[in-house]
Parts: C-alpha cells; sequence; structure tokens
C-alpha cells in the first residue's frame, strides 16, 4: 500500500467509526497489517546483503506502532468527542507452540520470487516457500490465538470511555515460558480470530468486521454471486469451507465465534455500506 494512500483510508475509517459509535462510548479497533509487512519485507530483501532481516515478530510489532500512529492521530484529529483519549497499545498474542499450524506453514508473506531466487532464501535463512501462480512467496505458520497479554490495560481503557488501537494486525505472536517469560514467535496471526477474541473477552455488544466487499456472498465471482444478510451458526459453519481461507473464511469463523459466546450479534460489510448495514440494510449478520 503506497503511504500516500494511507491517509485517506484512515480518514474514512474516522467517518466509520462515528456511523459505529456516535455517542463516543469506550471502543477497541483492531486493524491488518500484510500490505506494511509487504513493503518492510521488500526493504528487508533489498538489504539482506548488509542488514540481518527481523524475525516477524518484531515486524507485527513496528506496524502495530506506524499503522496505530496514523489511525490515532487522523481518528483523534476527526473526533466529535474532545474528551474521548485515543491511543494505540502494543499487543501480543499468545499462542500455543504445538499448534498445527507450526507444523505446515502455509499463509503466504511477502514479495514473489523466481524459483532459483527462492531456493537460495531458503538456504541462507532457512525459510519456508512455495510455489503458486504468481511464483514462489514465503510461507509462515498462522495459529490460533489463545490470549492477549495486555487485554487487562485495553479493558481499563475502554472502561473509562477511550478508543484503544489494539491487536493489530492480529497481535505480535509469543508463547509462554516459565513464570511471566514471554517470547517471540516467527508466525502471523489472523486479525479477524484475534477481534473476535478480544471482543468476547471485553464483553462487547457488537463486533462490526470491515473488508473489501459489502456482505458474505454465495458463489462469490460467479455468475449466481448472490449477498447473504443473515446466517445462523449452522448455516455459517457449513459455509465456512467454502469460502476463501485466506480472506472471507477467517472472518465469519471470527464473527461466529463472537456470536456464540457472546449471544450478540457480528456484522460483515465495507465502509461504503456500514450505515445501511447497521439497520440490517446491508452486509451480513451473523446472529447467535
Amino acid at each position: 500500500m503506497d503511504p500516500k494512500s494511507q491517509g485517506p483510508r484512515a480518514l474514512a475509517l474516522a467517518a466509520a467509526l462515528r456511523l459505529v459509535n456516535p455517542s463516543g462510548e469506550g471502543l477497541v479497533l483492531v486493524h491488518g497489517n500484510g500490505p506494511q509487512v509487504g513493503m518492510i519485507l521488500l526493504r528487508i530483501e533489498a538489504t539482506q546483503d548488509r542488514i540481518p532481516p527481523e524475525p516477524l515478530d518484531v515486524l507485527v510489532a513496528e506496524t502495530q506502532g506506524s499503522i496505530g500512529y496514523l489511525l490515532a492521530r487522523t481518528i483523534r484529529s476527526a473526533s466529535a468527542h474532545p474528551n474521548q483519549d485515543v491511543a494505540a497499545v502494543m499487543t501480543q498474542v499468545v499462542v500455543d507452540g504445538s499448534d498445527p499450524a507450526f507444523a505446515q506453514p502455509a499463509k503466504p508473506v511477502g514479495p514473489f520470487y523466481g524459483e532459483e531466487e527462492a531456493l537460495r532464501l531458503r538456504e541462507i535463512h532457512g525459510w519456508d516457500l512455495a510455489p503458486g501462480a504468481g511464483g514462489w512467496r514465503r510461507v509462515v505458520p498462522s495459529p490460533r490465538p489463545l490470549e492477549v497479554v495486555e487485554i487487562g490495560l485495553v479493558r481499563e481503557a475502554v472502561a473509562e470511555g477511550h478508543l484503544v488501537i489494539a491487536g493489530g494486525g492480529g497481535g505480535i505472536p509469543v508463547r509462554r515460558g516459565r513464570g511471566r517469560e514471554l517470547f517471540g514467535v516467527e508466525a502471523v496471526v489472523d486479525k479477524d480470530l484475534t477481534a473476535s477474541l478480544m471482543a468476547v473477552a471485553l464483553g462487547a455488544e457488537r463486533l462490526v468486521i470491515l473488508t473489501e466487499v459489502d456482505a458474505v456472498y454465495r458463489d462469490f465471482g460467479g455468475i449466481r454471486a448472490e449477498p447473504i444478510p443473515h446466517l445462523r451458526p449452522e448455516d455459517a459453519r457449513g459455509l465456512i469451507d467454502l469460502l476463501p481461507p485466506g480472506s472471507m473464511g477467517p472472518k465469519v469463523e471470527a464473527a461466529l465465534s463472537f456470536a456464540e459466546a457472546t449471544g450478540m450479534g457480528a456484522l460483515i460489510t465495507d465502509v461504503d455500506h456500514l450505515g445501511a448495514a447497521l439497520v440490517g440494510r446491508a452486509g451480513t449478520w451473523i446472529l447467535p
């Protein structure tokens, strides 16, 4: 993502937040970081002969800082609630070191490579790389999030009515050691699953997942594509395996997890249709 395009997108998000939270109550915002991590990995590729590459947990932390700063500044400037503080919290997410995802890295990150370069990088860095339609890409584990380390801090800020940016990029993946020890993990965590985990832990009244399409579709991209206005748990479970695993599938899974755990509804839509979706005229609601 071009850095110049991030400002307008942040402004659009700030406007959307006014629809979701017109009264200025405590709110948690979780963001992605895929394009930004991709740009960092390109820089690493360009300087790898001079500067050792940083591990993935550090890259996620870097993007939490840069994106969190941009969002906090933009949202604060556009806010209609001058007494509401806006802050980004560096957020660590505990994963299980024995999660099956570590045995089968499948989440693509970074640029495409030719086969010769991919094999060279595998030899130098020990990376897992896999071929695809556009070439070879690095693949990393994507374990399930189990716990947000800073959830207590987030809970206190939300209870005071503040807006907290947390869980960016799915959170910095860590595993627990002895006592209070935490160790960084070479992995990425799905941001929607982390958002759902946090929403349940905080007792949120609603989970809103904004994406690039206005709703969940049956036969998405096909000639019979049809938006789905509502999904009950049994229908959502049957649909998850039919949806793209790297995009809409985890969003429906996250929404379903929240709805079943809390008895509250979760909404999937895009920024342009958010106003209509909040009153049931667009988007997809996953209901308990």
